[in-house]
């Protein structure tokens, strides 16, 4: 059971790190037990890191914080072994290195930077840039399957469907617009159908231009007429 004194220090640092939280470091105790802290680290940019969602636990002795915690990550990361205590001068590893100033947010922002760093302990493994940006991309995914995570962190499951939903999005967009070589067919077939209408517009104003016009009929009744009148005006005079 722990301390009132451990009690009462861990519920100010509660306290504080929801007033001021901290940049890339989210952390809660469990409503079940104060001893048993869940945290997530988000990785930071230009790192193979970036993009990657990390959760694990600390737990804290009664004794806290004469006494270090112990750390551990749940998440698959390329930098250390998961469900495997993390040897840090802030842990139990290293109580003779323990300070008791230290805190919640300090010992998760000295893992976030040792997380960065390419230096073997007790814990860590050894990954490519490759595979740890590999990680980094499945890591929300990942964590969501795990049902203590979505109680305690209900905010990065709304991210992922988030994500879930943005990329289904796009894919519809994609699947539901031609391919390059449709679009390009598409287009010659319009550029084609113009053409050969242009065409059956000008062959049908040439066949009216080059098609003779019959002679109206009025026209030689008139003409035949006038012939006629013409041809009787000296009979006329005769008589």
């Amino acid at each position: 059971m722990a301390e009132k004194s451990c009690v009462k220090r861990l519920q100010k640092e509660y306290r504080a790190l929801c007033k001021e939280p901290v940049s890339h470091v989210v952390a809660r105790p469990s409503p079940n037990d104060i001893l048993e802290w869940h945290y997530v680290l988000e990785g930071s940019e230009e790192t193979p890191f970036a993009g990657g969602y990390y959760y694990g636990k600390i737990k804290f002795p009664p004794e806290y914080p004469y006494k270090p915690p112990g750390i551990s990550m749940t998440t698959p990361n390329g930098r250390f072994m998961t469900q495997k205590k993390i040897c840090l001068s802030m842990s139990d590893f290293h109580p003779e290195s323990w300070n008791p100033m230290w805190s919640v947010s300090s010992i998760l922002t000295g893992l976030l930077s040792f997380m960065m760093d390419n230096s073997p302990t007790t814990g860590s493994v050894n990954t490519t840039i490759a595979e740890k940006q590999r990680l980094a991309k499945f890591s929300l995914a990942f964590n969501c399957k795990n049902a203590t995570f979505r109680k305690m962190f209900p905010e990065y499951v709304d991210k992922y469907n988030q994500q879930q939903l943005d990329e289904q999005l796009v894919s519809e967009r994609l699947s539901s617009k031609p391919s390059q070589d449709e679009s390009s067919r598409l287009m010659l077939d319009k550029v084609v159908k113009s053409t050969e209408d242009i065409k059956k517009v000008d062959d049908l104003k040439g066949g009216r231009k080059n098609r003779k016009q019959p002679f109206p009929t009025w026209m030689m009744l008139l003409m035949f007429s006038i012939f006629g009148i013409v041809m009787a005006l000296p009979l006329l005079q005769l008589s």
